[in-house]
């Protein structure tokens, strides 16, 4: 096989979601020749052609739970025999592949051996990747690998002592050839993996988790990348990766076995290790007929094969626990929007482990719920992205904090086994069609009155189909929908807005079908938008002879539908691909009835899924998001320039208040994102207690300052957010920052300036392009020194400074420290969006 020269181009995929924290270089590069030897004392040693492999990652440090990394390769050996699924077990009937797992340990043979990195501290999700259990010889090709330590070549061998069959049942010591690769914890337990029951906990058949070990197919050239996603110890404790840790993601190609001299009593042995595969290169195997095993992932521990590893260190940040176990002092909340979480998160240990500054607590809420706790003093401030009607006396002001929006989430695969489709264009009416559940979702919508010439779901329809060809026409229920939220939302009010500017988005919702005949749900016909929240208002229970579905009588298109209360559980739900439809029916062995849930898991390789998710957690999740229609056959994606170019088009109608983009400029722009929103603290410049005044002006200032400092690290701002800077496009939002926080501290009228727009700053013109300034403070910003504590990446401020830790996003111990107003207060939304949900039809206006 030839050989791929591998040369790093610039990282296209920077510019494809705002805010990505592009280093000068990748944070891991590595080369290595990979051999395969087959000796043969009588007709000469051969020598596989070698393959000069590459491998490069480009986030490495300060990684989160569920963080999705992408690994890139060139030059490995090409694959074959390419499964329908590559992850777990699945992915074991292929040939050359390139296996890629979470390991515990470091990569130096001097290191204690519990702290090594070695194939038993390396994470498989099941039996089969870990142990080979044959009845016969000629199976047991790993007694012949050249490289292999003669303990490894016996016929039991992994593991001593070897257990019996009073251990694992799986095991005949009399005459089978076994090898197990046992998994030690990180408390040291010795899992042997000879059967499911001998796993660690995480490994369990219906386990929490998917797997994330993968055997990545390379193309014909030899290349090849994933999206790799890391376990902390909060996903997987037995595996144990977190800050105190050392961990790393380990790629291990599959040359091959190299092979000893063959032997009078092993020649059926010797020849099943030579083997060369049985797939031509690009070649599938969806029947998952049986491969060669010594080319094959299920041999990934041998020594062949372990010894061409690349041995990736990451690191993890601190946990959201951090704040809650370090620091005792009673939080200060401030309440309200989930745009902000992926930033809080980082900015949170920055502020609980310095003692010159306050304990900052988000508390994930809607916007309206954060706007009113603050507005009656049960907050301090509140995050919001708009905005809100006052019901007391007191102003109030909004200080920029954030720049980021929302976007339209997908897992979508390409037919045949293609790889993820990457390059969705969505127009408004495509989203309008998915909200107002215009879709028939499967055979059960056909009888729907009204709308049953529409197609079963988006895939089926040809506006569609025209703007994204070449994608499967299978249905699923879940291309019938757009996972969404249930609450009331600024990001929900934004969506709606861009629908409402959209003259033929809002022509179908008037009553006119497009023009290949789809018609808009009756139940939504004429609804007004924009709106905060999005109602459920079909009613349609379908008739069928399924007992299942008699027994449990539902509105249908709300079973398709299943919004939930946070955006991180649709991010979730797209990195699984697991749709939340609740049409899954199965038989109650308690009740001897029928009962609905959630739909299975879609498979890899026919995953088609959409969801509206925050950038941040775009980029944090490794998720892709659709380019939107803003003018005729014009889509804009969230880039940096898309989200400038949003920027300049804002306006701040009065002082202290917060910029408003108008969608009608988005659309003549051509340059602007529509998901463009900036995050705003909001509090009030009158009676707000004198404490909570000074923190809040603090967070404010330092929000705008250290707080817009690309990097994964405590105190800096993630990827997904476009940072905050004295000049250029962001210049008026960091001028109004510093207004709205010295108004908040001194807690009087502050004197009116005029309005102005968010691009009408000394440093733009009309026709200059927008460049944003390097990240490096001025001298007028905080220094940032290491803190005294030991903990990496704390920065601590010349003059007390304070930045939003919002770990208790997550976390159990801080909830116990919430006002009971807020527990009241949460009861009071979640039962009103209940009854406002299934008992009442919301009147349209």
């Amino acid at each position: 096989m030839a050989a791929a020269t591998l040369a790093w181009a610039p990282a296209d995929a920077v510019e494809s979601v705002v805010g990505r924290v592009a280093a000068d270089k990748p944070a891991y590069t590595q080369t290595k020749t990979l051999t395969r030897t087959m000796v043969d004392p009588v007709e000469g040693d051969v020598e596989a052609e070698p393959n000069t492999m590459s491998v490069k990652v480009e986030e490495t440090e300060n990684l989160r739970g569920r963080q999705r990394v992408r690994v890139e390769w060139a030059g490995a050996p090409q694959s074959g025999g390419r499964t329908a699924d590559p992850y777990g077990e699945k992915g074991m009937q292929q040939e050359y592949p390139v296996v890629i797992m979470q390991c515990r340990g470091v990569d130096d043979p001097a290191a204690p051996l519990a702290q090594q990195v070695r194939p038993e501290t390396c994470w498989t999700s099941s039996v089969v990747q870990r142990s080979q259990i044959n009845k016969d010889l000629h199976e047991a090709t790993w007694t012949r690998d050249l490289h292999a330590g003669p303990e490894d070549t016996q016929r039991l061998s992994g593991i001593e002592p070897f257990p019996g069959l009073e251990t694992c049942k799986d095991v005949a010591p009399d005459y089978y050839f076994t090898h197990l690769t046992p998994f030690v914890s990180k408390k040291g337990v010795v899992y042997p993996a000879c059967d499911s029951a001998h796993m660690p906990p995480e490994a369990a058949v219906d386990s929490a988790f998917p797997p994330n070990e993968i055997s990545a197919f390379s193309d014909e050239d030899g290349a090849g990348s994933v999206e790799f996603e890391v376990r902390s110890d909060v996903e997987n404790e037995s595996l144990g990766c977190n800050e105190r840790t050392a961990c790393a993601i380990v790629v291990v190609p599959i040359k091959g076995l190299s092979c000893v001299a063959p032997g009078d009593s092993t020649k059926l042995t010797d020849e099943a290790c030579r083997l060369g595969g049985q797939f031509a290169p690009g070649s599938s195997n969806f029947a998952g007929v049986g491969v060669d095993q010594a080319v094959s992932p299920l041999l990934w521990w041998s020594e062949s094969n372990w010894r061409n590893r690349f041995v990736v260190p990451i690191t993890f940040g601190l946990p959201p626990s951090t704040c809650d176990i370090r620091d005792p002092r009673a939080p200060t909340g401030f309440y309200g929007s989930e745009l902000l979480a992926q930033a809080s998160i980082q900015w949170a240990p920055a502020y609980c482990l310095d003692k010159k500054r306050f304990k900052f607590q988000h508390n994930l809420m809607s916007d309206v719920a954060g706007f009113k706790f603050m507005e009656g003093g049960s907050g301090a401030a509140a995050i919001v992205s708009s905005e809100h009607k006052r019901t007391g006396d007191d102003p109030v002001g909004y200080a920029p904090t954030a720049v980021t929006g929302f976007g339209i989430g997908y897992a979508i695969d390409k037919p045949d086994n293609n790889g993820e489709y990457t390059n969705l264009r969505l127009s408004a009416r495509l989203i309008a069609k998915l909200l107002t559940q215009s879709y028939l979702g499967s055979a059960l919508g056909l009888g729907h009155p009204g709308i049953s010439g529409n197609p079963i779901g988006l895939m089926n329809d040809p506006e569609f189909i025209a703007l994204n060809p070449g994608l499967t026409r299978n249905s699923q229920e879940a291309g019938a929908t757009l996972l969404s939220l249930s609450n009331d939302s600024d990001i929900v009010h934004q969506l709606t807005d861009y629908i409402a500017h959209d003259k033929d988005a809002m022509r179908w919702i008037g009553g006119k079908p497009d023009r290949w005949g789809m018609k808009v749900n009756p139940a939504y016909e004429k609804i007004e938008l924009p709106r905060e929240g999005w109602p459920l208002l079909d009613e349609y229970a379908p008739k069928t002879p399924d007992p299942c579905l008699q027994a449990n009588p539902g509105v249908y298109f709300t079973q398709l539908a299943a919004p939930v209360t946070t955006l991180r559980k649709i991010s979730e739900a797209l990195i699984d691909a697991w749709p939340n439809v609740q049409t899954r029916c199965d038989a109650d062995l308690t009740t001897g009835g029928w009962k609905l849930g959630r739909k299975d898991r879609q498979s890899y390789g026919s995953r088609f899924m959409l969801g509206l998710v925050s950038l941040g957690d775009a980029e944090r999740y490794g998720l892709r998001t659709a380019a939107l229609e803003t003018t005729s056959k014009q889509y804009v994606e969230a880039t940096t320039s898309s989200l400038r170019s949003a920027l300049q088009l804002m306006e701040q109608k009065k002082k202290l208040a917060p910029f408003v983009l108008d969608q009608a400029d988005v659309r003549k722009s051509r340059k602007a994102y529509p998901g463009t929103m900036v995050v705003y603290t909001a509090a009030r410049l009158r009676n707000l207690p004198e404490e909570d005044a000074e923190k809040v002006a603090l967070f404010m200032r330092t929000a705008t300052t250290e707080g817009q400092r690309e990097g994964f690290g405590n105190g800096e701002l993630p990827g997904g957010f476009l940072p905050l800077r004295k000049s250029g496009a962001t210049a008026a939002l960091y001028r109004s920052a510093k207004e709205v926080a010295d108004a908040v501290e001194a807690q009087k009228p502050a004197s009116v300036r005029p309005a102005e727009s968010a691009s009408a700053t000394p440093d733009d013109g009309a026709s200059a392009p927008v460049v944003i300034p390097d990240a490096a403070p001025s001298a007028a910003e905080p220094s940032v020194s290491t803190a005294p504590t030991g903990v990496p990446d704390v920065p601590v401020a010349a003059a007390p400074v304070a930045m939003p830790a919002t770990e208790s996003i997550s976390s159990r111990t801080a909830s116990g420290v919430v006002p009971s107003l807020l527990i009241i207060g949460l009861v009071g939304i979640a039962i009103a969006s209940l009854l406002r949900f299934l008992l009442q039809r919301p009147r349209l206006r």
